[in-house]
């Protein structure tokens, strides 16, 4: 055990983390150069083409050290997402140790300080890397002051790497064996092994990613899922390499996989303890708890027949991703689709484009929504976050949303602006303060509704790119909700419907129906089309219709000729608008989702 290292990656978004993997798997040679590609611990198109991990990888490097010593290194890479705060959390408590990323020419960022919270929460060893350090815009100097003054770590000891460069890798490695210590845990213990990733094989079922805490476990023993109490034979143990290499058995410290013959991903929760079902240990790992969606959408293919595809491509994505939850819906506007609840909106964004992507379905989803509480006359309380589901104003009491704590980091000659965007969503100010001379912190509490439109790109706009956000949610608050219904001609579109704060209802109702009006086409007839709130229109725009000119044959002669003829053409046209349908097209319900510009 004294030759193991179990350790982790954290940093925020676009410091490196998965290029510092690259060069760290490349240097121990597992991988030959004709099968080594950039990101090779990110498996999903969608990865590689954003730059950012959403499933987290492990790998096993073997190391000889200076001293003549063989070390197994284990890599548990983590994502970098906020939306995956929860996964990352569980890959650090399987680790000892953890290495800090920070980018030379950005800085510390808003995620670096929350993952280091993470880490310093678990009590693991921390060491900062410096990366990026041959850029031109490199500022070693001012990134060890930030490391001093923002993060209270020791910057003296930070590595200085480039990873795109290959730059200081050699060195990284001889301070992961000094400075991180050996995992602890007695081999001869019941065994115990915590859970923090899966996925799955279509040949051989879920593959559990797994750190054994205490004793061991082979091929042929039967563990118990302690969440579930299920209870499967274990086919094979191993240790990853990039593939799965199989070993006879595992013990205390290492890190790996098994396969049991498990169906599905769902019966293995990240975060659960696996122990034997003969002899089990005591207590389970304290931590867990399930991942809870905190974003709802709709989603309904382009083509009703297509339906079955989609249930089909739902059940296949779910087998990869147990934190994504759906029921079945239906709209009198698109047909039969599922009710989806997401990890946040970048987990929606995923969703979407694998389906669409790898099961060739064209979508159309309904506009995000978030969980409310609502409180009724009677005393009962509902949650809802479907629009659909809304009860009868007269039978409530009162509504709740769910709110969250945010932390921005900006240079402060943005503060002005970001206090703007936020107060202008609702946020209250809890505090600020400088981390260095020109850098500070802004604590917001934000409704979450207001935060899952584009809050995130906003802020990016207005800070150029130098603002930095991470949020946890905090508590269910008192709101002003109205449902936001959209009629067009009269007829109400389920599908539009929105749950808005009620100061806010106006202006989304106004700016809705400006970007249907763009996006319906004209017909013969005027399409009116409206925002309400039950019985009362809050906003109205209307599509004017084509215009024939009746009269262009009418030259000279009475005046009355021509209204004749114009009253006949006002009859027809009344007819046409009591038995005309509108049809909306697929752009149309998507451009209203983009409604929430300031």
């Amino acid at each position: 055990m004294k030759n193991i290292r179990n350790f982790s990656i954290i940093a925020h978004i676009d410091h490196g983390k998965s290029t510092l993997s690259d060069r760290l798997i490349q240097a121990t040679n597992i991988v030959s150069e004709r099968d080594f590609q950039d990101q090779i611990l990110d498996s999903m198109d969608i990865e590689r083409e954003r730059g950012i991990t959403i499933k987290s990888q492990t790998v096993c490097l073997p190391y000889t050290a200076k001293d003549g010593q063989t070390y197994s290194l284990n890599l548990i890479d983590t994502p970098g997402h906020v939306d995956f705060t929860y996964e990352v959390s569980r890959a650090l408590n399987s680790c000892e140790g953890a290495l800090l990323l920070v980018d030379a020419s950005q800085g510390v960022e808003a995620q670096t300080l929350a993952n280091l919270y993470l880490a310093m929460e678990l009590n693991l060893e921390i060491i900062p890397v410096i990366n990026k350090i041959d850029l031109p815009s490199a500022d070693i100097e001012r990134a060890k002051q930030q490391i001093a003054e923002d993060l209270g770590l020791n910057p003296e000891g930070a590595a200085l790497t480039s990873a795109k460069a290959g730059i200081g890798i050699d060195a990284l490695f001889e301070i992961i064996v000094k400075r991180l210590p050996p995992p602890v845990g007695n081999p001869d213990a019941p065994f115990k092994a915590l859970i923090f990733d899966s996925h799955y094989d279509p040949f051989r079922g879920t593959i559990v990613h797994f750190r054994v805490f205490e004793g061991k476990i082979k091929a042929g023993d039967v563990v118990k899922f302690m969440f579930n109490q299920a209870a499967y034979k274990v086919e094979e143990v191993g240790i990853f390499q990039i593939v799965r290499v199989p070993q006879k058995e595992l013990s205390a410290g290492q890190v790996g996989y098994l396969i049991a013959g498990i169906k599905t991903v769902s019966d293995t929760r990240c975060g659960d303890t696996i122990t034997l079902r003969d002899h089990p240990c005591d207590a389970a790992l304290p931590g867990f708890k399930e991942a809870k969606p905190v974003v709802f959408s709709s989603i309904y293919p382009v083509a009703s027949d297509s339906y079955e595809e989609l249930a089909v491509a739902l059940e296949k994505l779910k087998l990869n991703d147990a934190s994504l939850i759906y029921e079945k819906d239906s709209s009198a506007a698109l047909g039969f689709g599922f009710r989806c609840g997401f990890l946040g909106l970048l987990h929606l964004e995923v969703v979407q484009e694998r389906l669409e992507r790898e099961y060739n379905l064209s979508l159309i989803l309904t506009a995000p929504s978030v969980r409310y509480e609502i409180v009724l006359n009677d005393g009962t309380t509902e949650i809802i976050d479907n629009p659909a589901l809304y009860p009868d104003p007269t039978m409530i009491n009162l509504t709740r949303e769910p709110f969250i704590r945010a932390s921005i980091l900006v240079p402060d000659r943005y503060m002005g602006a970001v206090m703007k965007l936020c107060l202008d969503r609702r946020g209250i100010n809890k505090n600020y303060q400088y981390l260095t001379s020109n850098r500070l912190e802004m604590i917001f509490e934000l409704p979450l509704a207001e935060v899952i439109y584009d809050f995130y790109d906003r802020l990016k706009s207005i800070t150029q790119g130098y603002g930095s956000f991470d949020y946890d949610i905090i508590d269910y608050r008192e709101t002003e909700l109205a449902k936001l219904d959209i009629l067009i001609n009269g007829e109400r579109v389920d599908a539009l419907s929105q749950l808005v704060h009620r100061e806010r209802a106006e202006s989304r109702g106004r700016t809705a129906c400006e970007k249907l009006k763009e996006e319906i086409p004209r017909q013969m007839f005027k399409i009116a089309i409206q925002g309400a709130i039950g019985a009362k229109i809050i906003s109205r725009s209307t599509i004017s219709a084509f215009r024939k000119d009746v009269t262009a044959k009418c030259y000279g002669g009475d005046i009355s000729r021509k209204r004749k003829l114009l009253e006949k053409q006002k009859k027809g046209k009344k007819r046409m608008k009591m038995v005309g349908e509108v049809m909306i097209p697929q752009s149309a319900f998507l451009s209203v989702l983009k409604t929430d510009t300031d």
